[in-house]
């Protein structure tokens, strides 16, 4: 035993000859990172241009000549605080990368185990804007007056629930006119044609109206619904453009595509369409983003109150309920 506690003090003593493995700082690991990540996992082109945005933009200028074990606590709530004139949402994309980055180096072996702690800021749940009833009928109607493809943008948007970067990618061979249904399966991001967010294909029947507008609309000016006028596909600009002009003619602020989407879930929210239902038809992934559209319109709203100025009955009341404590009150 004597013997044996020598030899591990003469091994713990005896000083190391071997290499030491150099860690990186975040710069130089950046592009390994994004690399052997984002590009290796084929992530999509808009998720790529984010990432690397929030390393050049915000990352690498705070913490790029830090080592990566030596990100500190500290260093994620300074970035924090020279970030705080953005939303939270933003602040959230950038520490998520970050924290997404420092989970990499931990599961590559450049680094032992997570240096620091990255907390996510709460993000407030803002009122969702959109159309009532009868103002998308006078955006639908103004569409119509300003252009075919106008007409088609606003109906997809609004009554197909259509993101953006959908309603350019749509062709014509994911109009189903015998099933009057539409087939989402791609997204344009400036130009580059992908899975749908999410990467799931979704099924939309079509309204009449939206139906008979495809229908009105057919051509053979390439694969893709929506063309400009010279025959290029829309960028994301022109057709804000567009709804800007039916918005002005309308007499409607109308600052892009997705308000229509909300315009679409909220409708079929106050109609009754079950959660799940609108989370299908959307394309959440997740049932909370379809819960924010779970809401009463204004008017409802207004109409419920009413109801507390309605006449009382004969009795000048109305009926007596006992509750939980044995109490007595009117109902």
């Amino acid at each position: 035993m004597r013997w044996g506690d020598e030899r591990v003090r003469a091994l713990i003593s005896r000083p190391s000859h071997g290499p030491t493995k150099e860690v990186p700082t975040l710069e130089a690991f950046a592009e390994r990172f994004m690399q052997g990540h984002a590009l290796a996992n084929r992530h999509k082109s808009s998720g790529i241009a984010q990432k690397r945005t929030a390393l050049r933009v915000h990352l690498i200028p705070a913490l790029g000549r830090r080592k990566l074990h030596a990100i500190a606590n500290e260093d994620v709530s300074r970035l924090k605080h020279d970030l705080r004139q953005h939303a939270p949402k933003t602040v959230n994309n950038v520490l998520t990368v970050l924290n997404t980055l420092l989970k990499k180096a931990v599961e590559w072996g450049v680094i032992e185990r997570m240096p620091c702690t990255v907390a996510l800021l709460k993000v407030p749940q803002g009122a969702v804007r959109f159309f009532d009833f009868a103002d998308y009928e006078a955006l639908v109607a103004a569409a119509a007056r300003v252009s075919p493809e106008a007409h088609l943008a606003v109906l997809l948007g609004g009554d197909a629930g259509l993101r953006g970067g959908e309603i350019r990618a749509l062709e014509w061979t994911d109009v189903n006119f015998g099933k009057r249904q539409l087939c989402v399966e791609r997204n344009d991001w400036r130009g580059q044609v992908s899975t749908t967010k999410g990467g799931r294909i979704r099924y939309v029947a079509l309204t009449t109206r939206l139906w008979s507008a495809l229908k009105a609309h057919r051509h053979m000016r390439g694969p893709r619904v929506l063309y400009r006028p010279d025959g290029r596909p829309f960028v994301e600009h022109q057709v804000v453009d567009l709804l800007k002009k039916v918005g002005r003619v309308a007499g409607l602020r109308i600052a892009g595509t997705h308000i229509l989407r909300h315009t679409f879930c909220s409708h079929l929210a106050m109609r009754g369409a079950p959660a799940r239902a609108i989370q299908e038809l959307a394309g959440h992934q997740d049932l909370m983003t379809t819960q924010r559209y779970m809401h009463l319109s204004p008017n409802a709203i207004h109409d419920a109150i009413r109801l507390l100025e309605a006449a009382p009955d004969a009795g000048g009341r109305g009926d007596i309920v006992e509750t939980a404590t044995g109490a007595t009150t009117s109902h």
